[in-house]
Formats: C-alpha cells, sequence, structure tokens
C-alpha cells in the first residue's frame, strides 16, 4: 500500500515559496500575486459557472460551457506565468484568436442589450454579481500581469490582451444576465 503524501509541506509557513525554478521567493512577489490573482478569478468563474447551473441548467447552457472553457484557459495562462516549462510543452498557448472568440461572444451577449450611456452598479441579482466579481478580480489580475512587464519576467501581450478582453466578457454577461432575467439595470448617479 502506498502512502499518501499530504497536501501540506510547511515549505511556506515563513513567508516564501518556490517558484517553478525552484527559486525561493516571498509570498508577495508579483509573479505569485500575478498567477495567484488568475487563480483567484479560476475560483470565481467556477462559482458563477455553479450558480449558472443550479438557477437553470439547460437555460444557461451555452453560457456554462463557455465559462468551463474559460476556466481551463485561465490555467493555461498560470501555468505560462508560472513559467512551468514541462507543462508548457503540453498546453496550447493563448492566442490572439482566443482574445478574438471573447470579442465575437462579447458581440453576440451585447446584441439585444441596450446602448449603455452611463455606468451601473454591479448588482441586481446574484449570478450578475459574481459576474461582476469576476470582472473585477479580472481586472486585478491584469494589473498585476502588467507589473511584471517592469521586472524579469516579461508575459507575452496576448496574456494581457486576454485578460483585458475578459474582463469587458464578464461586465458584458452581467448586462445579459439582468437583461436574461429581465431586472432592469440600475444607473449610477452623483447624488
Amino acid at each position: 500500500m502506498t502512502r499518501r503524501r499530504p497536501v501540506y509541506t510547511r515549505g511556506g509557513d515563513q513567508g516564501q515559496t518556490s517558484l517553478a525554478t525552484g527559486t525561493r521567493v516571498s509570498k508577495d512577489n508579483a509573479l505569485v500575486c500575478a498567477y495567484g490573482s488568475v487563480d483567484e478569478l479560476n475560483a470565481y468563474v467556477g462559482l458563477l459557472h455553479d450558480g449558472l447551473q443550479a438557477n437553470d441548467a439547460a437555460r444557461w447552457q451555452t453560457l456554462t460551457a463557455a465559462l468551463r472553457r474559460i476556466q481551463h484557459e485561465l490555467f493555461r495562462l498560470g501555468t505560462e506565468i508560472a513559467a512551468l516549462p514541462r507543462l508548457q510543452a503540453h498546453l496550447r498557448s493563448l492566442t490572439a484568436a482566443d482574445t478574438q472568440r471573447l470579442e465575437t461572444e462579447i458581440d453576440t451577449l451585447s446584441a439585444a442589450l441596450p446602448v449603455l450611456r452611463n455606468f451601473i452598479l454591479p448588482r441586481g441579482q446574484l449570478l450578475v454579481s459574481q459576474a461582476h466579481v469576476c470582472r473585477t478580480v479580472c481586472r486585478r489580475a491584469e494589473r498585476e500581469l502588467c507589473a511584471l512587464l517592469r521586472g524579469e519576467h516579461q508575459p507575452r501581450p496576448e496574456l494581457i490582451s486576454y485578460l483585458n478582453r475578459l474582463s469587458d466578457w464578464f461586465f458584458t454577461l452581467a448586462r445579459h444576465l439582468l437583461h436574461a432575467l429581465e431586472i432592469a439595470e440600475e444607473l449610477w448617479t452623483l447624488r
């Protein structure tokens, strides 16, 4: 009988972690923060996916399929950021075509939406709020990826474009969900 290794290693108990290269760095290292935010985003995407499934799986089938695809893409993106060459060789890298596909999906989701002339409050229904959380975590991941451009780790421009468009995708999804659920957008107003 083989003995299972525990999930914990105690290696990070002093505030450091190992990069894929074996180099020990602080857990607040810019690279660790960037792929950590991508991982956090992936978890929120899973939460949104599960919320849609629980709400009405048949109604949201196209969206849940897109969210599952996005989760795989985020794992690929995180793998590339973390510089895991042994895995990168087996994974298809994200390309401009992936960003273009997001744009096409945004156009499809936007087709029935009213023109947006004002800021809207990120709320209206739990699924909508979850889409907005995905959007804001995606923006943070994008900012952290951009911060890497100033250091030794140089992410490919396609990764930044993908995250930029993905946050737009989540914003559009939130609006699409409000529209589909027949809930009015609440505009932000100066008071």
